[in-house]
């Protein structure tokens, strides 16, 4: 069950659809945007608050005998924001018999009392070898929608604290879903040289663009475990992301290129530095190198099927579908 479906192509519906690719040929797998009643054996429910209708209609259509289990799978607008104000996010998790959080530390913004439902699943994707790097400029990149929660405006003033650096290129690919943002992003273009808002592209063309810079920054406010820094450790870019738990718990919490949020003095002293210091990138690409076998496909797979199993284990006489 996800909010999204194919025409929204976000990270929800990826998220799903690659999914449902993993638990096949095991189970029989529907996605649909709203629970409308039927026999499944075992419902997902993706995103606390916005499939909290469907979660309760789930429920309240079970006798408590026969209650078939739920995971409530959680993004990070429901572990940092949603939980804490909303009514039917909570409830969500109260009625869930598994919670999933993307990311290691996930857990942790859960109430004490529901942290033993937690379940940690990293997401995966496909490996890709680095593209060859200039030595004329370091090429940054940032990758994200232009809204609030990803704090492009961070990136955009370690950008403009940079024009004097004609050896550091910043690129930085997102569509405008903030049409203010979207104004900022290219105001900000059209005054600096070395600043190149791409808009929305193709995912083939993001990751390749990934596997081609020197270096990933993710400036997010809040984050369930984001796909791109997946992406790219798995395409051996070193990344540079804000210090919350959603990217601490995909880097590791010894990971070097970490800024407070909102800080764009400290992301353009790494951006300056990953220029200035060849080690400092190669030891960002070691550390990234370390954690990249955790987000593979086989990994990913594995774990949602022991938590399915364990889950369809503890109700007899059920057949999954």
């Amino acid at each position: 069950m996800t909010p999204a479906l194919a025409d929204a192509n976000n990270g929800n519906w990826q998220t799903a659809h690659r999914w449902a690719a993993l638990l096949r040929p095991a189970y029989r797998v529907h996605l649909t945007s709203h629970w409308q009643g039927g026999d499944e054996a075992l419902m997902i429910a993706l995103h606390a608050r916005r499939s909290a209708a469907s979660i309760a209609a789930w429920r309240s259509s079970r006798s408590p005998a026969a209650q078939r289990p739920l995971v409530v799978v959680l993004t990070g607008t429901d572990l940092y924001r949603d939980i804490a104000t909303d009514a039917p996010a909570r409830q969500s998790l109260a009625l869930a018999d598994a919670l999933v959080v993307l990311n290691e530390l996930g857990a942790r913004s859960l109430p004490p009392a529901l942290r033993s439902k937690a379940h940690v699943v990293l997401q995966s994707c496909s490996a890709r070898a680095p593209q060859a790097r200039t030595p004329r400029h370091l090429r940054c990149l940032m990758v994200g929608h232009l809204r609030d929660e990803k704090d492009p405006r961070t990136y955009w003033r370690a950008a403009q604290r940079l024009t004097g650096r004609p050896d550091i290129h910043l690129d930085h690919i997102g569509a405008a879903l903030d049409p203010a943002l979207g104004a900022e992003a290219a105001a900000l273009a059209a005054q600096h040289p070395r600043f190149r808002w791409l808009g929305g592209l193709p995912h083939a063309s993001v990751r390749r663009r990934i596997q081609g810079a020197h270096v990933l920054v993710h400036s997010s406010r809040m984050e369930g475990g984001a796909h791109v820094v997946i992406e790219a450790l798995r395409s051996g870019t070193p990344v540079l992301a804000s210090r919350i738990d959603g990217n601490v718990g995909l880097l590791g919490e010894g990971h070097e290129g970490l800024f407070d949020v909102g800080d764009d003095a400290a992301l353009a002293t790494l951006l300056a530095r990953a220029r200035d210091e060849p080690a400092m990138l190669e030891r960002l690409a070691a550390q990234g190198a370390l954690r990249a076998p955790l987000f593979t496909p086989e990994a990913e797979q594995a774990a949602l099927h022991r938590l399915l199993g364990s889950l369809i284990a503890r109700t007899p006489d059920e057949t999954p579908r």
